[in-house]
């Protein structure tokens, strides 16, 4: 376990990479009644 472990989190970090140990953030895209409520308040 370490820097090398590609399985553990610390590893995932070093080498770049994503997996079950390290998720990604899901970016949320707004939704439709997000962007029309948003359109008319402009």
């Amino acid at each position: 376990m370490g820097k090398g472990d590609k399985k553990s989190k610390r590893g995932k970090i070093i080498n770049g990479t994503y997996g079950t140990r390290r998720k990604r953030k899901i970016k949320r895209k707004p939704s439709i009644e997000e962007k029309i409520n948003v359109e008319k308040k402009k």
